[in-house]
């Protein structure tokens, strides 16, 4: 699955179920954006809920580096990206 119109395709996981409930069960998608936050939009222009999910409740993996807030993070061609459950600590 891809996004006409896009530049950069990457490979992205949904990394817990939970995220899953907004798909129907699907956690793998390939989507071409030039950034994040395009990644973040596409996902929720093809499933209601699940950006602002992203966004909330999830951080996410780059080619294995993690970050806190990437949105702008330019993307390179066939990079993976993970969505993962937040860690919190106290």
């Amino acid at each position: 699955m891809t996004e006409a119109g896009a530049q950069t395709p990457a490979r992205v996981v949904l990394a817990s179920a939970d995220g899953a409930q907004y798909t129907g069960g699907a956690k793998e998608f390939d989507i071409e954006a030039d950034t994040l936050l395009d990644v973040i939009r596409a996902l929720e222009a093809r499933y209601p809920g699940l950006g602002e999910f992203l966004e909330q409740e999830t951080s996410v993996a780059i080619d294995g580096e993690i970050h806190e807030v990437a949105y702008p993070h330019a993307l390179r061609p066939g990079c993976e990206i993970y969505f993962i459950p937040k860690i919190e600590g106290g």
